[in-house]
């Protein structure tokens, strides 16, 4: 990234950090960054941000510390491509090298928009996949001589880490001895080239195969429509809103308590029902976003593992609660079968669509992005009365940017303290704001109603196809 594609502040040092680490080595791509390849490869980029205040007092020497230890320590961050004329590219892990760090100085009052802009920015610009590190990171500073870094920027291309990837991460720097900058402990979790090793072996083709055969099994039975002709008229276009619920918070713990299931089923089951009440489609495709770092050796790796995998549930004629327990068996199967060559997916959906002469819409996409425990084994489940007060206390807010995969629908969930967001990314030409509001309402009726009134039906009396 040359200092010249900063669209915003002035550049004022490119600061080359150093970095040193063990391993090095050329081996094939794993199936978390086929995946991502193929995301590149269709849309020209794919990463991952994160921004953040810097803290109280930081110096541009903190930063390019920061930097020089995440680099050194986890090799994905010191893994480049290698091209291929034909073929899917393989990956180099080096041991040592330099990376820049560029320092920006931004006015006072304008700082947190520099950090923005070049956050925005990087995140569309591709990496030069053989030559540069995936990663870029920029010090945003204010003041003259002495600078002060007001916000750090980190984009990551997006083979090299995921979401979770990026909280592994994160843990891993903030865990550093205060005073000697020493890690929390040896790397413990599989690298890339390991990972990769493993999916060659015997083992993995057999973990392959089995996620294959459940693909497969899936899509038989699947619908093929989603939500009909667009509804609305208009260019393609994005909205996203945030809807924050202290009330789907509690209602979430209170099942898991009760029930003694973690969270995530009840959360999809709303959304399933949700989407049958409002938009009358059922049962849907989804795709849901599996981390994979509940596989042995994989929960800290800083790395790319998170797959798409297909879900369908029939939520007709039975109760919220109901449904709540089958969307737990439902994602259980995904969950273990949510590990494959993303190449060799798209041959078992080209051959499933062969057969039955239509083509899959696969634009619907839920992602459990929460990173709290989310097992309430032993703990005291919130009342009925708490959970319906709480209603009174949910937010809505719209977003300027969608920055999530532009597709017909995309629920995210996220976990801020003490309440449950939803973060909805829709075309709005399938929905509009209002549909989207709705929507979120929705979502949050059931999980409050599988909590304090399971038997409640879920209103939807049969399979409804798409219009």
């Amino acid at each position: 990234m040359e200092a010249s594609e900063v669209p915003r502040g002035e550049v004022v040092d490119r600061v080359l950090v150093p970095f040193e680490g063990d391993g090095a080595g050329e081996g094939e791509l794993t199936f978390g960054q086929r995946d991502l390849w193929q995301s590149i490869v269709k849309s020209g980029t794919s990463t991952v941000t994160f921004l953040a205040e810097a803290e109280l007092g930081a110096t541009v020497n903190a930063v390019a510390d920061t930097l020089r230890f995440m680099m050194g320590r986890h090799q994905s961050l010191r893994t480049r491509l290698v091209l291929r004329e034909s073929g899917l590219p393989r990956q180099r892990v080096s041991e040592t090298g330099t990376i820049p760090l560029l320092v920006v100085a931004a006015e006072a009052g304008d700082a947190a928009e520099v950090a923005e802009a070049i956050s925005a920015h990087w995140k569309t610009v591709p990496f030069e996949y053989e030559s540069e590190w995936p990663v870029r990171m920029a010090a945003i500073v204010v003041g003259s001589g002495s600078y002060t870094v007001t916000h750090v920027v980190t984009v990551f291309l997006h083979t090299a880490i995921d979401g979770f990837g990026l909280a592994a991460l994160l843990t891993d720097i903030s865990a550093r001895d205060s005073a000697t900058g020493a890690p929390a402990g040896p790397v413990t979790a599989l690298t890339p080239l390991a990972q990769a090793a493993f999916e060659a072996s015997p083992a993995g083709r057999r973990q392959n195969a089995q996620s294959l055969r459940y693909l497969e099994r899936v899509l038989r039975g699947a619908p093929t429509r989603l939500f009909g002709g667009p509804r609305h008229g208009g260019k393609c276009r994005f909205a996203m809103l945030r809807y924050r619920s202290r009330a789907m918070h509690l209602a979430v713990q209170a099942i898991a308590t009760r029930e003694r299931l973690h969270e995530s089923p009840t959360l999809l089951a709303s959304f399933l029902v949700g989407i049958g009440r409002v938009v009358g489609v059922n049962p849907l495709l989804t795709m849901m976003v599996v981390s994979n770092r509940f596989r042995p050796e994989y929960a800290d790796s800083v790395s790319a593992l998170s797959k798409l995998v297909p879900v369908v549930l029939d939520v007709a004629d039975i109760s919220v609660g109901e449904t709540v327990a089958r969307a737990s068996a439902e994602a259980l199967n995904a969950y273990r079968n949510a590990y494959y060559d993303a190449y060799e997916q798209d041959e078992v959906v080209d051959r499933v669509e062969g057969e039955r002469g239509e083509r899959f819409d696969l634009s619907c996409h839920y992602n459990d992005r929460r990173r709290r425990p989310r097992a309430r084994a032993g703990l005291v489940a919130p009342a009925a009365a708490e959970i319906r007060g709480a209603l009174a206390d949910t937010e809505l807010s719209w977003k300027q940017h969608a920055h999530f995969p532009k597709i017909k629908l995309h629920l995210c969930v996220e976990d801020p303290p003490g309440a449950i967001d939803l973060v909805l990314s829709a075309d709005q030409r399938y929905f509009s704001r209002t549909d989207m509001e709705t929507l979120a309402r929705a979502i949050e009726e059931v999980a409050v109603q599988a909590a304090t009134a399971p038997q409640t039906p879920t209103g939807i009396i049969c399979p409804i196809a798409a219009g």
